[in-house]
């Protein structure tokens, strides 16, 4: 693990030229991403490409390639992906000397919207419908599954044995997330799930020329499609249910949505709020983290944590 957290310049070049085949001007910048080391590698004769070299021990070689086949598969089906890039040998995935996995992207070019108009709502909503008629026709043996076990009950576990809450909140906390575990269990029960974006907000919905495309997949999840649904359009208000209609009007153009689902949306955002929780607690040793969430595991922190837990608690069990 100490081999990522040192990725020099130096070793990330070299491993990009061995496995595109092209030479690097020596120019790489790094861009915005916590969870992988990720760069733009200028190119002598090409474009450049995007180097995402992947967090070791999170998730296995086949389950990467799972990630890699989908966005093909989205790709073929005209769905706008950025998908990987062929490397020699005719694969997409390879490995820098240290073992650190790592894919190659195209650079593409696009902007991030924080509001989207009713015309691009629809739009994205075809996308998301579009998207889910792929992910339905075939499995990802090796992608996690969205259920109360996984992102719950084992998030809960690391949060707890973290030792970043005292006793008193510790025994508070561990209260609300388990009643709210055991709430939500049953209404997932038999939920049909498939293969999703699995991190489908809007910083990963990007546009060019007022065309959406989809980015990062590193989330990629079995799971209702309500999911991916939900985190395009998080708020709770009138306006966010109106533009929630909007969405689900485009993507019923393109696939039938169950809308009993939409119960879902506040057991998965309580799923998620646990599960972000300890993403953040299982990073804490790496020096990024603490830089970025400066006020994490302060007591003022779990306070509010537990606040916003038991507010959620109240509106799935009334």
């Amino acid at each position: 693990m100490e081999h990522f957290f040192t990725l020099t310049p130096d070793r990330l070049l070299a491993s990009v030229e061995r496995a595109l085949g092209s030479r690097a001007t020596g120019r790489a910048f790094a861009l915005n991403s916590l969870e992988n080391r990720v760069y733009e590698i200028e190119l002598e004769e090409r474009d450049p490409v995007v180097a995402k070299f992947y967090r070791p021990g999170r998730w296995s070689r086949d389950a990467i390639l799972d990630e890699h086949r989908f966005l093909a598969e989205l790709v073929a089906a005209e769905v706008p992906a950025v998908a990987p890039l062929a490397l020699v040998g005719g694969e997409t995935l390879a490995a820098s000397d240290d073992g650190i996995l790592f894919a190659l992207f195209p650079k593409v070019r696009g902007r991030l919207l924080i509001e989207l108009s009713d015309t691009q709502l629809a739009q994205v909503g075809r996308l998301l419908g579009r998207m889910h008629n792929v992910g339905a026709s075939s499995v990802a043996r090796h992608r996690r599954t969205l259920t109360v076990e996984e992102w719950g009950r084992r998030s809960l576990e690391t949060v707890l044995a973290s030792g970043m809450l005292d006793d008193a909140l510790r025994d508070r906390y561990r209260a609300v997330a388990e009643s709210l575990l055991r709430a939500i269990e049953p209404l997932l029960d038999g939920v049909p799930a498939h293969r999703v974006h699995g991190d489908c907000h809007l910083g990963n919905v990007l546009w060019r020329d007022d065309a959406a495309f989809f980015v990062d997949f590193d989330d990629t999840c079995v799971a209702p499609a309500v999911q991916d649904v939900w985190l395009v359009v998080r708020g709770r208000d009138e306006e966010a249910e109106r533009q929630r209609e909007i969405l689900l009007a485009g993507y019923q153009q393109m696939r039938a949505f169950d809308r009993a689902t939409l119960r879902l949306i506040e057991p998965l955002r309580a799923l998620r709020m646990i599960h972000y929780s300890a993403w953040i607690v299982r990073r804490w040793q790496d020096p990024t983290f603490p830089r970025a969430f400066p006020g994490f595991g302060a007591a003022r922190h779990w306070v509010e944590e537990i606040g916003d837990l038991d507010e959620q608690l109240s509106r799935i069990v009334g």
